[in-house]
């Protein structure tokens, strides 16, 4: 059974920062791009960022580039997203997904596997 699980949102001033954290169980790790994805209330979810499974290659949304950074360490069958800089309008719930396409990709229903998410709050 695939499990992804996520951690690490909370509530934090404008500026401040906040680490992500989506721990991966039941799959080949290794063998997955890892994304991320948030939704607003009211709003549609979109795209945050993406990592190859090697991590060699990453791809962000326009509007965080600059300020987050995602990672992973497939030793530990963990992808992080580091938020900097951050604004209220980057309030939404977090969501993890994994992709086993041969490139990767930023669409959503693309992705096999999801997290539940996890809710970060900004403050202005």
């Amino acid at each position: 059974q695939v499990q992804l699980v996520e951690s690490g949102g909370g509530l934090v001033q404008a500026g401040g920062s906040l680490r992500l954290s989506c721990a991966a169980s039941g799959l080949t790790f290794d063998r997955f791009h890892m994304g991320w994805f948030r939704q607003a209330p009211g709003k549609e979810r979109e795209f945050v960022a993406v990592i190859s499974w090697s991590g060699g290659s990453t791809y962000y949304a326009d509007s965080v580039k600059g300020r987050f950074t995602i990672s992973r360490d497939n030793a530990k069958n963990t992808v992080y997203l580091q938020m900097d800089s951050l604004k209220p309008e980057d309030t939404a719930v977090y969501c993890c997904a994994a992709d086993d396409s041969i490139r990767v990709v930023t669409i959503a229903p693309l992705y096999q596997y999801w997290g539940q998410g996890t809710q970060v709050a900004v403050s202005s």
